[in-house]
């Protein structure tokens, strides 16, 4: 049964899709993962996976298992998902990745046709020529084909609508996802400039995975169930993955530096602002006081006044997607 939402926030990550619905003071999440796994195809395994409601579909004589549910048969069979979206975009080597990624969607989302949908795209990757108006495009199409009415926000942007009402939404959000970060100066909601890293969680697993003699799923195990921030690591994993963890950190905060010493746009702000940090790959014990330190040695235009890690980091981008679906 479709609900009675009238708004709906979408974070569409590379690694995962947010669902955020109800008030801003109240929001409710759910989640699926952005992959699917290809199995052989038996009209055993079908039957079976029918009747344990794991999300599948069958064609060209394979079974697709999609959602959530693509991770836990990963584990079991030691084998790697494989992604609709890579570095923030759609896969272009992957030529169902759209079809998928309704599949997901229509998993993820019960609300009701006609119902006001907000998602997020990323900013314009540092350096790179990769296009975002086919993906925004693509996405948008494929969302009012289902019925919605749909709007886009970047996700820095969402994150700033998430977690900065207490300074009129000034100030800098950052997306430290899966397939890239993203990066927003927003001044009283208003983006001034905004920018992605194709540098995140994916690019940690495989760059330690390259030095350490794992594999990339051993890596995010590791990564995001035991990894913190603790000086050096005796465990060459855990070293691997200190050492892509600050590449990405610098990586970002050198870009930052740039676009705020080149913008013509930046204003002139009375005040210090905050930079508020959000997304998975934000989670380990001590990222906050890690970036932190890396940051200081930048020197930025503007001051900043705290750093602080939002909320719920890994809803954030959803919730700040979900503020502007109800305002508009």
């Amino acid at each position: 049964m479709k609900t009675t939402n009238t708004a709906i926030g979408l974070d569409i990550g590379t690694s995962r899709l947010v669902y955020a619905t109800g008030q801003e003071e109240s929001c409710q999440f759910r989640s699926q993962l952005n992959a699917f796994l290809p199995l052989p195809y038996s009209r055993i395994t079908e039957g079976i996976l029918r009747k344990e409601n794991v999300a599948h579909n069958s064609e060209n004589g394979e079974i697709l298992v999609f959602g959530n549910d693509s991770e836990r048969f990963a584990n079991l069979f030691h084998l790697e998902t494989r992604r609709p979206m890579t570095r923030g975009l759609l896969n272009p080597d992957e030529s169902g990745a759209l079809a998928m990624m309704r599949q997901i969607l229509t998993l993820l989302i019960d609300a009701a046709p006609g119902t006001r949908l907000c998602f997020s795209v990323p900013g314009a990757p540092v350096g790179s020529p990769d296009d975002l108006t086919y993906h925004e495009a693509t996405l948008r199409r494929a969302l009012s084909d289902m019925g919605f009415q749909v709007s886009s926000i970047n996700e820095g942007l969402a994150v700033v609508l998430a977690e900065l009402e207490d300074t009129n939404f000034t100030g800098i959000g950052i997306s430290f996802g899966g397939g890239m970060c993203n990066v927003c100066l927003s001044y009283l909601a208003m983006p001034v400039f905004s920018f992605s890293v194709p540098k995140g969680g994916d690019f940690i697993d495989s760059s330690a995975a390259s030095v350490s003699g794992g594999g990339a799923t051993q890596i995010r195990y590791v990564k995001e169930n035991a990894f913190h921030f603790n000086g050096f690591f005796a465990d060459k994993v855990q070293q691997a993955i200190s050492v892509y963890y600050e590449d990405m950190i610098h990586s970002v905060t050198g870009a930052l530096k740039e676009f705020l010493s080149k913008s013509k746009n930046v204003p002139h702000l009375d005040r210090p602002v905050p930079i508020v940090l959000s997304g998975g790959s934000a989670m380990p014990e001590g990222f906050r006081d890690r970036f932190e330190k890396i940051f200081r040695a930048v020197q930025l235009p503007i001051k900043i006044s705290e750093i602080r890690l939002a909320k719920d980091p890994l809803n954030a981008t959803a919730k700040g997607a979900l503020v502007s679906a109800l305002a508009n």
